[in-house]
């Protein structure tokens, strides 16, 4: 395989921003072929928000996975393991990615103690799927004008509709308000899972086994297992696999190797397993796709 895909990025997206004094960023991105990755599977610290303005897709936020439509909204809590891929051509979504520590009060009052710090701090954990609330899709539509135009004072305006995006999510769509004991159990996780998962992006056409995965992780074989499923919702061996299709199905779009040369190079020693397999997930086979 060339050096062109030996750098995959880390599952940890590092989220630069445009401008660190202000850091949140907004694009509208544009997919025109369905069962195509939109992005693999990652974290990062900061919230994200995607509205779907036209086509369908699944949105996967930890281990739950949603079929959304236009009008939906997914929120992507800090630190929470996501995924998505088409459903349909013409895809049009929002990605608002937002640094919460935006609102973070230099001088503690009542609202940044309630609120702003336990969000910061991963505590205050949101529904991940929200459809049909005009009031959320506002302000998401709001910031994504005032980035866009920024005319004079959008910083103003930008803050005020985060704080008015907040501020309805938490009326209305709390999941779950954590405790410092299993906040720290969650971070102790993701922390104690991260090598493993950025090993498994990086060595993803490598015999990857739980006993080596586990050792990784320092952790029992059976421990590791029940964690491992846990954080992404899949099976060592399900999560492997999709990685791998993830790869595979990049090099398909945009690598002149073959598909069998694909196969091979994605960890799949059998090209009709490898055949079978792609069309099960992808919904479409490998050469179809070399051929879109």
């Amino acid at each position: 395989m060339t050096d062109s895909f030996d750098n995959f990025e880390n599952l940890r997206e590092p989220m630069n921003m445009p401008d660190p004094r202000f850091p949140i960023k907004v694009h509208r991105t544009h997919f025109e072929h369905a069962d195509t990755t939109l992005f693999a599977h990652h974290w990062h610290a900061h919230l994200e928000f995607h509205y779907i303005e036209a086509g369908e897709a699944v949105m996967e936020c930890g281990t739950t996975a949603y079929e959304v439509q236009p009008g939906d909204l997914i929120v992507v809590n800090s630190n929470e393991l996501h995924h998505g891929v088409s459903r349909s051509s013409d895809l049009f979504y929002y990605a608002l990615i937002v640094d919460t520590s935006l609102l973070h009060s230099q001088f503690e009052d009542a609202a940044d103690t309630k609120f702003i710090a336990p969000i910061i701090q991963n505590r205050i954990l949101f529904r991940n799927h929200i459809r049909g609330n005009a009031e959320l899709n506002a302000c998401v539509l709001s910031i994504a004008h005032e980035l866009k135009t920024r005319s004079f004072g959008f910083e103003l305006a930008v803050k005020s509709e985060l704080y008015r995006l907040l501020t309805l999510l938490m009326r209305g769509h709390v999941a779950s308000v954590l405790t410092k004991d299993e906040y720290a159990e969650r971070m102790k996780n993701i922390e104690r899972f991260e090598p493993v998962l950025h090993y498994i992006d990086l060595h993803f056409n490598e015999p990857l086994g739980v006993e080596l995965l586990s050792e990784i992780a320092g952790l029992s074989r059976f421990h590791f297992s029940r964690v491992f499923k846990q954080l992404t919702g899949r099976t060592v061996t399900e999560y492997v696999t999709a990685t791998r299709l993830d790869k595979a199905e990049y090099m398909l779009r945009h690598s002149p190797l073959t598909v069998s040369e694909i196969a091979a190079a994605t960890g799949f020693n059998d090209i009709f397993y490898f055949s079978r397999t792609f069309k099960k997930h992808k919904k479409q086979s490998p050469s179809r796709l070399r051929d879109l």
